[in-house]
């Protein structure tokens, strides 16, 4: 049964997709200036979002993205067969005490930006092998927290190099479960990443440092799939930024395949130049809110009809980072259909 399954090395094709039933985006204060403020589900001003400290806030924003994609489904949060669910904090722990409210079964993950990409393959195979009925995949991040851990106070005042990214202040969530022919959005394909390290050292490039992981995967999926970039609407990474964008782009043509004309990232679609984020968002917050705000939206309707969700994953640390450790990075992708278009 498994090897019928399998697409090649990395690919699994599901033979009942299991569908993506709701979904919510939730986003900070910059997220509702930027040009996709109006597909937010929630969004708020303060970002210490009601609470008293900003790890605090970031795991409201992911109680409030898991609870408003459960209410769009009509059904409590405590009939959910499992969550899963990462960040970027230590431990994960914006998820646990997250999950800790919502009293349901749990699995923390960590894939720094490519969790919300992992959660949805893992609750798609959980789903597709009868092992649960409804899973909610989520994942957070939070400007300000991520600032603490990784970089400096925020009243240091250091100056980012043109290189850097700002992390999104941001929760997506999604729940899905078994197909019910109800022409919604259904998750056909995932393709899980093997790590890559090209020795780049500067914390404050991960773009360069992720895009050989976003190029092996998603060659990966092509090739084990039979398809070409062009029968995709869209191939939607987060989050590269500008510089990584433009590398994955170059490794591409380098073996012959076109992906300029199809290829967008969630961490230069979240913000605008305006904003002054430099290369553009990142955190796992990012390519979450763009999944959840915009693309299941797109293809719900069906101005668009298959997608790749190819989220991206610097799996670096303070402690790595201060012993002069290289940045090595994943990337895990889903296909997303329509089931209002042809296929």
């Amino acid at each position: 049964m498994m090897r019928n399954k399998r697409r090649g090395l990395s690919t699994i094709r599901f033979a009942q997709p299991p569908e993506l039933r709701a979904w919510a985006a939730v986003g900070g204060k910059k997220e509702s200036e930027g040009p996709l403020h109006s597909a937010f589900d929630m969004l708020f001003s303060d970002t210490m979002c009601g609470e008293t400290t900003w790890e605090q806030a970031e795991m409201h924003l992911q109680k409030c993205a898991i609870y408003t994609a459960a209410n769009k489904c009509g059904m409590p949060v405590e009939r959910l067969d499992l969550l899963l669910s990462g960040d970027l904090l230590g431990q994960c722990i914006a998820s646990g005490y997250t999950a800790r409210g919502c009293r349901v079964p749990y699995a923390g993950l960590y894939g720094a930006c490519s969790t919300m990409a992992e959660s949805l393959a893992l609750a798609a195979c959980m789903v597709d092998g009868g092992f649960a009925d409804t899973v909610c995949a989520c994942a957070s991040s939070h400007f300000c927290t991520a600032e603490r851990q990784y970089r400096f106070p925020l009243a240091y005042g250091g100056q980012r190099t043109p290189t850097a990214q700002w992390t999104a202040t941001g929760s997506g969530a999604c729940i899905l479960g078994p197909a019910s022919g109800t022409n919604g959005v259904n998750l056909t394909y995932a393709a899980f990443g093997r790590v890559q390290d090209y020795g780049i050292t500067d914390a404050n490039n991960m773009g360069a440092a992720m895009a050989p992981a976003a190029y092996e995967t998603i060659r990966s999926l092509l090739s084990d799939t039979g398809t070409h970039p062009s029968d995709y609407d869209g191939i939607y990474t987060g989050d590269l930024g500008e510089v990584g964008s433009r590398l994955l782009c170059q490794l591409a043509e380098r073996d012959g395949i076109d992906l300029t004309g199809v290829h967008q990232d969630c961490g230069t679609m979240l913000f605008d130049a305006r904003q002054d984020v430099h290369a553009g968002a990142s955190g796992c917050g990012c390519s979450a809110a763009v999944l959840c705000a915009l693309l299941l939206d797109e293809l719900n309707e069906g101005r668009m009809n298959r997608i790749v969700f190819a989220g991206t994953g610097a799996l670096m640390s303070p402690t790595s980072v201060q012993q002069g450790e290289s940045i090595p990075a994943v990337c895990h992708a889903v296909v997303l259909e329509s089931g209002k278009g042809e296929r």
